[in-house]
This record gives C-alpha cells, sequence and structure tokens, in this order.
C-alpha cells in the first residue's frame, strides 16, 4: 500500500499553503474577499473539489470566513487564529521578526513559570523527582560545556509541563518547541546556561516547593529575554 498522498490531496495542500501566504503576508488583508473557488480553480489549475477543502482548512484556522452564497473573506487573523499559526508565521521570513521572537519568549517565560508551580504543587513524587533528576544533569552538561545540554534542557520541561497535568500547556509547548526548532541558531541561544538556576528549579519541584519552583523558572527563562 502506497504512502503517498492522493492527488487530490496534494492540490488541496497547495491552494492552502497559497492562500495562508498571502493572509498571513497581508497580501489578502482582513475584510478582503478571497477569489470564488471558481476563480481559484482556474487560477492555480487545480479542480473546485481541492479548492473548497482549502477553504474549509483555512477556515477551521480561524482565517477567513466562509459564508454561504456570500463571499468568502479574510479575517484578522491576530483576532481569530490559534497557535496552530505561529509555526506559520516563524518559517514565512528567513529571519523572524524582533515582535515575533519576543512574543514567543514571553509566553515560554508565562507557560513555564506557572507549569513549574503546578507541576510542584500537584505532580507525583515519581515525576518531580525525575524532574530534579533532568535538572542536575542539564546543570552537569552546561558546566562541562555538552551540547546536549539543550536536548536534556527540553527534556526537563517537557516532563515539567506533563507534570502540571495542564493539557494547553503541554500543546502550546509543543508549538513553542516547534517554532524554535526551525530556527537552529535561535534554539542555540536560548541553550540554559546558569547551572545554578537549574539546580535550584529542580530542587524546588522535587520538594514540592510551588513558590520556590516559580521563582526559579522565571529566574531561568527570563534571563533570555534580556
Amino acid at each position: 500500500m502506497s504512502g503517498k498522498a492522493p492527488p487530490s490531496r496534494l492540490a488541496s495542500d497547495a491552494v492552502h499553503s497559497r492562500l495562508r501566504r498571502e493572509i498571513l503576508s497581508g497580501e489578502l488583508a482582513p475584510g478582503d474577499p478571497v477569489p470564488s473557488e471558481r476563480a481559484l480553480s482556474e487560477r492555480l489549475g487545480v479542480n473546485r473539489h481541492a479548492v473548497r477543502e482549502a477553504l474549509k482548512r483555512l477556515q477551521q484556522a480561524g482565517l477567513v470566513r466562509i459564508t454561504q452564497g456570500g463571499a468568502t473573506r479574510v479575517l484578522d487573523w491576530r483576532q481569530s487564529a490559534g497557535l496552530e499559526v505561529l509555526l506559520d508565521l516563524m518559517e514565512r521570513d528567513a529571519e523572524p521578526p524582533a515582535e515575533l521572537i519576543r512574543s514567543v519568549l514571553e509566553m515560554r517565560v508565562s507557560i513555564g513559570v506557572d507549569a513549574a508551580r503546578r507541576c510542584a504543587e500537584r505532580g507525583k513524587a515519581d515525576v518531580r523527582e525525575r524532574v530534579g533528576s533532568l535538572a542536575e544533569s542539564t546543570a552537569t552538561r552546561v558546566e562541562a560545556a555538552d551540547p546536549a545540554a539543550l536536548e536534556e534542557f527540553v527534556a526537563m520541561w517537557q516532563a515539567i509541563v506533563n507534570g502540571s497535568g495542564n493539557l494547553a500547556y503541554l500543546l502550546g509547548l509543543n508549538s513553542l518547541n516547534a517554532a524554535l526548532d526551525a530556527y537552529p541558531d535561535l534554539g542555540r541561544a536560548l541553550a540554559p546556561r546558569d547551572p545554578r538556576a537549574l539546580r535550584q528549579l529542580g530542587k524546588s519541584i522535587a520538594a514540592g516547593d510551588d513558590a520556590a519552583a516559580a521563582r526559579a523558572a522565571s529566574a531561568l527563562l527570563e534571563a533570555d529575554l534580556d
């Protein structure tokens, strides 16, 4: 059985990517009508079913509003879209704008601090102990200038967010990691550098001290904003 996508899906993907790029770049501005199914079909050389499927996906992502019997119009994605648009924005340019990077890092701080607090507060003992162990091994790798410290750091945060018991935080972390992965140089710049802060975070969570965990997470993540 072939693992290739059927031609209809490939055509729909192409239309979806084209329109999404035009919306996020501002070429199609909020309030603008999207060309009709017929016009898009002729312009892009695909059938109308592929266009219809692409428009449905754009509506689900909060990028357009489809009105039966009326024009499909572009929405202001800043007011209607979700985190799935974040990676699209990061990948649109060779170098993401500073405003976008700052927004991503501020959200990282927000999720990280509260996740650390909740992990310490309600995480099971074995989960909290694992976080402490990962924090210690990350700190040790940082001290040894081991490039694997970044991978260990990511695993530590994955364990913290899992331990927080907050599914929305977990999905948000996935989106943030995917966005940062799109720019390896940025990811390397965000590698942990403070072994003391790492150990403090790990010990606070392992001990179940939620207030200390929040302070330690804030100190660790806020440093990247500076």
